[in-house]
Parts: structure tokens; C-alpha cells; sequence
């Protein structure tokens, strides 16, 4: 794995979305690159990782980019690619971004299964921040009190457990791209973070997100099946 930092902003936040439940941590960190003035600074690379390279508007897309906000001093990393099998070595590799970094705190965003269709979807956090409790909840989020957390996220809570850290998480209707999830974790890091972004557009423009990411990251899976099928032949 190499972890690549063209520039090496001092004490930020960073931010982490990843293609699970509801692609709700892709669709959000699409959302901030296009909508704060965001250059990219770095990847990730994982040999493991099937080689394959998503080429949107005549632009490579990076499967593991890590992009930079000046204004707010934000580090996101930008996931187009499925993280299945490599979950513990990219938990690994923000750790050590962030520390690299001298990062003020990691910020997670996912979708978790809701109970049922809503108009506005319900939003929660989790962090082991003390301090940060009351400034949560005075922003409309909820703490979450069950729930079970897994891929990329998951192994972060579990990695380093004094590393500053947040989780967001919304309420997502199934496992296809939800907008609405995304807009209302959008909302939430506009409060928190003071972005003074307009995240209503998003359902709007979601789409496109949704059609381009469901795009790159079907044939991001077939090209991992495919890279399985080959390496069992070997195998065999």
C-alpha cells in the first residue's frame, strides 16, 4: 500500500466516504469536491486493488483520491471503488494520514438501514469526544444507541480508540444510491463545520452523481469478480 501526499496541510479535518450503504459517503464527498474549491493532493494505492481506472469528462478518477479544501482546512478522501477485503489496511492507512497530518479529528459519513420510508431522513453520530456532545445535538443529530458498523468505518472505530473521532450516519431506504441520505449528512457537516454550503441542490443534482458513481462502481465490481475468477484459476 503506498499512501501518495503531494502537499501536507497542518491540522485539518478529514473526512472519509466510502461507497457503502446507499453510496451515501460517496455521493457526500462528491457533493463537497464540486461544491468547495477542492484540489487533489494525493492517493491511496493498493496493489490488491483491481487496476482498473474510471475515466469521467475526459479526467482520470482517482478509486482512492484525496482531495483539499483550503478555506476550511478539510482532508477528504474520495472512494469510488469497493473496499471489500481491504477495510482494515484503509483504516490503517487514514490513521496514519491523519497523524502525518496532525489531523484535529476523523470524520466518517455512512448510511444505515432505515426502519422505513421517511420524507426527511434521520441523522446520528457517534463520537468519542465528550466535549462534542452537546454541540451534536444541538444540531439536529441523534445519538446512535444500536446499530451495527461495518466496512472502512467499522475497522475505524475499532483502530486507535483515542484517536479524535466523529461518525455521521443517515437513515438509508435500501442499498441503492440514496440521495436524500446524502443531502441530510450534507446538512449536517454545514452545521458542523460551518461550510456555508447549500446542500438543496443535491437532490437535484444527485442524480447525476448517482448515475455516474452506479456506473463506475458496477464495473469497479465486475472487474474485482473478474480479478477473483483469474486468481482461482491460477489456483485450479
Amino acid at each position: 500500500m503506498d499512501i501518495i501526499l503531494e502537499k501536507k496541510p497542518k491540522n485539518p479535518i478529514v473526512i472519509e466516504g466510502f461507497p457503502g450503504f446507499g453510496l451515501v459517503g460517496t455521493i457526500a464527498t462528491e457533493f463537497l469536491i464540486d461544491h468547495l474549491e477542492c484540489e487533489q493532493i494525493g492517493r491511496i494505492m493498493l496493489e490488491e486493488m483491481p487496476p482498473m481506472a474510471a475515466i469521467h469528462d475526459g479526467k482520470v478518477v482517482e478509486p482512492l483520491g484525496i482531495f483539499y479544501n483550503k478555506k476550511h482546512n478539510i482532508v477528504m478522501l474520495h472512494a469510488i471503488t469497493a473496499s471489500s477485503g481491504f477495510e482494515w489496511k484503509l483504516a490503517d492507512a487514514l490513521i496514519q494520514i491523519a497523524k502525518q497530518l496532525d489531523a484535529r479529528e476523523i470524520l466518517s459519513i455512512e448510511g444505515v438501514g432505515s426502519t422505513g420510508l421517511k420524507l426527511s431522513p434521520d441523522a446520528f453520530y457517534y463520537t468519542n469526544q465528550n466535549n462534542k456532545l452537546d454541540f451534536l445535538s444541538h444540531i439536529g443529530l441523534k445519538p446512535l444507541k444500536e446499530g451495527i458498523i461495518m466496512g472502512v468505518t467499522g475497522a475505524l472505530l475499532l483502530k486507535d480508540k483515542a484517536f479524535p473521532k466523529c461518525a455521521f450516519f443517515a437513515d438509508t431506504a435500501s442499498n441503492l444510491p440514496d440521495s436524500k441520505a446524502a443531502a441530510r449528512i450534507i446538512e449536517a457537516l454545514d452545521k458542523y463545520l460551518g461550510l456555508e454550503i447549500d446542500y438543496q441542490p443535491l437532490l437535484k443534482q444527485a442524480e447525476k452523481f448517482e448515475e455516474k458513481l452506479s456506473g463506475i462502481l458496477e464495473q469497479s465490481n465486475k472487474m474485482q469478480e473478474l480479478s477473483e475468477k483469474k486468481k482461482m484459476s491460477y489456483v485450479g
